[in-house]
């Protein structure tokens, strides 16, 4: 996998200010050149090809036939509301596949805020568990609960009723139920080394009342997550202006620039570049709209890395009102972004995990990114329990203001690699793992300390 054919002495790198990194002290292929192109995955594609839109649909309008999917709606409803809308849900899940462990994800929420009562809130999980490694997860989510604001506003001290209104929700967010159901259906036929979880959440309308108490109790079990892929507002390509957008998704994830966040983000990228390229997953270097929230954010507020799909076409007037309908929606819109979806989540599963490139506090680790000699860079890593089909790692490098990834250099199965005249301050650089068959983790980014604040008491 790493061989080498003839030494490269040096590798030209694009910066505000040229210079020469020389590989004299390393063996490495050549890297003059942008990042190697991965060739697609035969069994990612089979998968992409499987994504139905004629089952997309299908979700999308038994989801608006529950007339309401209101968290506060009356769960005791035998033909419409939040019941029997979680109910169906769980049993499409259980019917995917025997692999797939169903279950609903139960909390107990007392009233406050825009929770007028208290209620049973239930998301509804499945879970794929990995082959190798079944604590590491990745998830797929959108929320199933609905919301009508535009009536409810002239039945202002009657929030019962206001709960019980036409909300069809077929684009915020039937359409991103139906891709965490959808991967979830497909992806089930297949084994990966990490474990997969598709989740349909509940309360997102009320202040992503769902998504927190599901973070919180996941973080509270200290269960690893490597990425959370919400989806929201995924259904339509025609906004309130008219104008069409069928070619984007939007694709938001949290500050710094290098949070694991935005790996994830950079990873799905170049993932959807690769198997869905009929569709730019665009990035947006913000953790989400102006003034507007997801439930990827309560995951980011737990620490985990989340990044958020929306379409770039939002139609304002119909959110939050009954005319949120099947007849306002694009299934061929949705399926493309649900097709990223499962590439992307597919693609993670099967790689190795990231390398460690960050020491914890007060830990005595050898990672890091340091200056050899004051003028070389000089890195690090660990891989904590290396996957027995890990083949090696990939050093990746881009300015400070680019992106996304630049240049690549393929070390082999190392832990520590030394770029000879190499100012570290003038470049991001990571490291990824790359297995046998070709199957790349997100990067580790080296990043620099957040300066301390002095405190009061440190001032003269």
């Amino acid at each position: 996998m790493f061989t080498t054919r003839r030494k490269w002495p040096c590798l030209l790198l694009p910066c505000s200010a040229a210079f020469l990194v020389c590989l004299s002290t390393v063996r490495a292929e050549p890297a003059d050149a942008a990042p190697t192109p991965v060739h697609p995955d035969p069994l990612i594609q089979k998968i992409v090809s499987e994504i139905s839109e004629k089952r997309i649909e299908m979700i999308m309008r038994k989801l608006e036939s529950f007339e309401t999917r209101n968290t506060l709606s009356d769960p005791s409803q035998t033909n419409r509301g939040i019941g029997v809308a979680r109910q169906w849900i769980f049993e499409q899940f259980k019917s995917y596949s025997p692999r797939l462990e169903v279950a609903f994800d139960t909390h107990q929420i007392q009233k406050g805020g825009r929770i007028w009562k208290d209620i049973e809130l239930r998301n509804v999980v499945a879970m794929l568990p990995g082959k190798l490694d079944t604590n590491r997860w990745i998830l797929i989510s959108g929320h199933y609960d609905s919301l009508n604001l535009k009536d409810a506003a002239e039945l202002r001290g009657q929030p019962a009723k206001a709960a019980e209104l036409f909300a069809p929700g077929v684009s915020d967010d039937a359409s991103g139920t139906a891709c965490a159901m959808e991967c979830a259906r497909v992806l089930s036929q297949y084994e990966f080394d990490a474990t997969l979880v598709f989740v349909a959440l509940a309360g997102e309308e009320q202040g992503l009342v769902g998504a927190h108490a599901l973070a919180k109790r996941l973080k509270g079990r200290k269960q690893e997550i490597e990425a959370v892929l919400n989806n929201d507002i995924i259904g339509n390509e025609v906004s309130g202006n008219g104008v069409n957008d069928a070619r984007r998704v939007l694709l938001f994830s949290e500050e710094p620039n290098d949070s694991p966040s935005r790996q994830i983000a950079r990873f799905v990228r170049s993932t959807a570049a690769r198997y869905c390229p009929e569709m730019t997953a665009e990035m947006i270097f913000r953790h989400d709209r102006f003034g507007r929230g997801g439930d990827h954010t309560a995951f980011n507020e737990e620490g985990y890395p989340a990044v958020r799909f929306t379409t770039a076409s939002e139609n304002f007037a119909a959110q939050h009102s009954p005319t949120d309908t099947f007849t306002n929606a694009s299934v061929r819109y949705a399926a493309k972004v649900i097709r990223i979806n499962a590439a992307a989540a597919a693609a993670l599963a099967l790689a190795p995990k990231p390398p460690v490139t960050r020491a914890l506090t007060g830990s005595r680790s050898r990672v890091g990114l340091s200056r050899g000699s004051g003028y070389d860079a000089v890195l690090r890593w660990e891989q904590t329990d290396p996957e027995p089909d890990l083949a090696g790692f990939i050093v990746v490098l881009r300015s400070t203001t680019a992106p996304d990834w630049e240049r690549e250099i393929r070390v082999g199965d190392v832990r520590e690699f030394i770029l000879k005249n190499t100012p570290i301050d003038q470049l991001v650089i990571g490291v990824k793992a790359l297995d046998s068959d070709g199957h790349e983790s997100p990067a580790s980014v080296y990043v620099t300390q957040p300066r301390r604040m002095p405190a009061a008491s440190d001032e003269q």
